[in-house]
């Protein structure tokens, strides 16, 4: 009875087998557009995910990683212990939490305003020039900002200077650090995030805008009860995304726009950890970066999971 139940089994998992290599050949062309985009990911995101060893141990170069001597948690153990730690997650946490508090809702608020142009032509245009600094490099956005910014020859100083006031070095204050980063930051991908609000406004169904019409609502009624509920589940995910980027900031940005001057505002996880691993004298110490690169992305995957059981509990959107 046991070979029949076994003859049985392989007899039905053949026409399984064949519907799957169908399926596979039928679709070979999608999956060999899927490949180059798997390969880079394996190459560049998984693979150096085994160079981690080297945050617990002593590492050199001369030695490689399995000849450098093991010291278990002694680097993280020393970041926490030095006092600037404090500062270096201070101003990383102040710097993601500003540009979450102003960066977020500017996407939403232009997406529900720019929807209700009714010109299509101006539309478009104001949503392609608004799209249009996502192109631009960091680089060119800190030079765009030293420009209008130069104590000099800027905008804003010969502004200041016409309303008789002092010129300030922006760029050199330490107070107008964060202020500047945000504006840039917000500035530079605003366009980008409203086009997600944007594509998910389109699929709202046409017949909920004609109820709230016959029940008397006015547009901006209609957007507040209509647009935006029926798009709050983007906002949720767009939401706890955003939370995972909560200790990340924009390093190209800092390195162009930081210097001794404003370290004590500007210096971050990030350059902390880009000066220790590729430090411009002395021995560099890759083991202390990576322990640092560490911690910051442990911090990270808690708040991603935190924001998404949040969501879990308070709507109906989550993440996993």
């Amino acid at each position: 009875m046991n070979s029949t139940l076994t003859q049985s089994k392989s007899a039905a998992a053949k026409p399984v087998r064949r519907t799957l290599l169908l399926y596979f050949w039928n679709t070979r062309l999608l999956y060999l557009l899927l490949l180059p985009g798997l390969i880079h990911m394996v190459l560049f995101k998984y693979l150096p995910l085994f160079g981690i060893v080297i945050a617990f141990q002593d590492y050199s170069p001369f030695k490689g990683v399995f000849d450098s001597p093991w010291v278990g948690f002694k680097h993280f153990i020393n970041f926490f212990k030095d006092p600037y730690s404090l500062v270096l997650i201070k101003n990383t946490i102040l710097l993601a939490f500003y540009n979450l508090l102003f960066g977020f809702p500017v996407p939403i608020i232009f997406a529900l305003f720019l929807n209700e142009v009714r010109v299509k032509l101006v539309k478009r245009f104001v949503q392609s020039f608004s799209f249009f600094p996502y192109f631009i490099s960091s680089a060119v956005t800190v030079g765009i900002a030293y420009t209008f910014l130069s104590p000099q020859s800027g905008l804003v100083n010969m502004l200041l200077q016409h309303l008789g006031l002092e010129p300030i070095f922006f760029m050199a204050d330490a107070g107008w650090f964060r202020s500047i980063y945000v504006s840039l930051s917000v500035w530079h991908s605003f366009g980008y995030g409203a086009i997600i609000y944007l594509a998910a406004i389109t699929g709202i169904d046409p017949h909920l805008y004609e109820a709230a019409e016959m029940d008397g609502a006015n547009r901006w009624q209609k957007m507040w009860y209509v647009t935006l509920p029926s798009i709050s589940n983007i906002i949720v995910v767009m939401f706890i995304i955003n939370i995972g980027h909560i200790l990340s900031v924009d390093l190209d940005k800092i390195l162009l726009m930081y210097n001794p001057s404003v370290y004590e505002t500007a210096d971050v996880i990030q350059s902390y950890v880009y000066r220790v691993g590729f430090a411009s004298k002395g021995f560099t110490d890759y083991s202390k970066g990576a322990a640092i690169g560490i911690f910051q992305s442990i911090v990270a995957l808690l708040m991603v999971y935190g924001a998404n059981q949040a969501a879990k509990k308070y709507s109906d959107t989550r993440l996993f």
